[in-house]
């Protein structure tokens, strides 16, 4: 996927991103990005438990009825 890049590529990349945003907001944007990757694994790694534990229970749910209830009001 990034086979091609080497570190010239990477050096020009990082020169236009300092230019874009400057110095002094790189750090606190480095802080922003790290905080989002940090939620997004702990969500991913959740929802990795909770399919876990759902299969460990029989994995399979019954459907939900329809009671008949919804379409008297909407009659109504």
């Amino acid at each position: 996927m990034l086979g091609g890049l080497t570190g010239w590529h990477l050096l020009i990349i990082l020169a236009v991103i300092l230019l874009l945003f400057g110095a002094p907001k790189l750090p606190a944007l480095a802080k922003s990005v790290g905080q989002s990757m940090r939620i997004f694994k702990g969500e991913v790694n959740e929802m990795k438990k909770d399919g876990d534990k759902d299969k460990g229970e029989g994995g399979s749910t019954a459907p939900a009825t329809d009671t008949g209830a919804s379409s008297e009001q909407n009659s109504k």
